[in-house]
């Protein structure tokens, strides 16, 4: 009877080392990823306000914008990763803190697409009219809207949250971990977020597309400068893309939801595993690697700011090599 109870011990000491280890293992193959394009985000946002010419340029604004954006929610995303990873259980007010975080900055990046798109647009069919109408005054306007209305989205949806009642102290406590669809304990804030989220991501949608046709109608213009039209158009492409990898990250839990009905708890949890890599931690990074290494103009300063050299080494020539490629942007 004592060889078999010491039998057990040892199988449930075993199933305990493995579940550690591969929680580790998990953990690092997140973990290595996020902290690399992390460096490079925050890398890319040294490098758009280091220089005045993209301090003072409209589409660097909103290209600092976009990155800011996403560079929180990876960071806000891969900690609560972590936080489950080490079974830790998070109060129902901290829990919903990182979430409507996460939330704001999911739904500013495809409405800073969105203002990308028609800055694009503005250039290629107005062109005389694009300087008096994007300008730096007109820019930070539009993203102060842009956050002022999704903290208002958030703001509503704190509200909704309060109006569910807790019997106690202890039952703030969570019994899972953190999630989106665990804070969300009154029906109406879910359909609230559903409802507002679709919206943004349709509206967004639509705004791109007749952003693309209006640039590819122009382009058959003989007025038009056909090879900025071309340009335009492969940057409201990827746009497009962009976009369509952050609705992607919307439609992460519910796909989650739905494979769990078939799949196994090891199965389910690799499956999740393989999603959050591609789905929330890869979009994330695309915005520095696609535009620092795509633009001739910021390509030069994040090449150094990336192999760590200091500011005072870039000689005044390239500064002004800098200037002048400023006209080759989304080449």
């Amino acid at each position: 009877m004592s060889k078999s109870n010491e039998s057990q011990t040892n199988v449930s000491v075993e199933l305990q080392y493995q579940s550690l280890v591969e929680r580790l293992v998990f953990s690092s193959v997140t973990t290595l990823p996020c902290c690399v394009f992390l460096f490079i985000n925050v890398t890319m946002l040294f490098t758009l306000r280091s220089k005045v010419v993209f301090r003072e340029t409209s589409r660097y604004v909103l290209l600092f914008n976009l990155l800011l954006a996403d560079t929180v929610l990876l960071i806000q995303s891969q900690l609560l990763y972590l936080l489950s990873a080490c079974r830790i259980m998070l109060m129902y007010p901290v829990c919903g803190l990182l979430t409507m975080l996460a939330d704001l900055n999911t739904l500013v990046s495809p409405l800073t697409l969105v203002v990308m798109s028609l800055e694009r647009y503005v250039a290629v069919c107005y062109p005389l009219r694009h300087a008096a109408v994007v300008t730096i005054r007109n820019t930070s306007v539009a993203v102060a809207v842009l956050w002022a209305s999704n903290s208002l989205k958030v703001l509503v949806q704190v509200v909704l949250m309060s109006n569910f009642s807790f019997k106690d102290p202890q039952s703030l406590q969570m019994t899972d971990f953190c999630g989106k669809d665990d804070i969300f304990l009154y029906p109406a804030s879910d359909l609230h977020d559903k409802a507002y989220t679709y919206f943004v991501f349709v509206s967004a949608g639509v705004a791109v597309s007749c952003s693309y046709v209006g640039v590819t109608a122009a382009a058959r213009s003989a007025s038009t400068d056909r090879a900025s039209a071309r340009k335009a158009r492969n940057t409201l492409l990827l746009h497009l893309v962009q976009l369509s990898l952050s609705l992607s990250s919307t439609v992460h839990n519910p796909l989650l939801i739905a494979i769990s009905q078939v799949l196994d708890r090891i199965v389910l949890v690799r499956v999740q595993i393989v999603l959050y890599v591609s789905v929330i931690i890869l979009p994330r990074c695309l915005s520095s690697l696609i535009y620092g290494f795509r633009d001739q103009t910021i390509r030069p300063a994040l090449m150094c700011n990336l192999c760590c050299q200091w500011r005072s080494s870039v000689s005044p020539p390239a500064e002004t090599k800098i200037s002048v490629h400023i006209s080759s942007y989304y080449s």
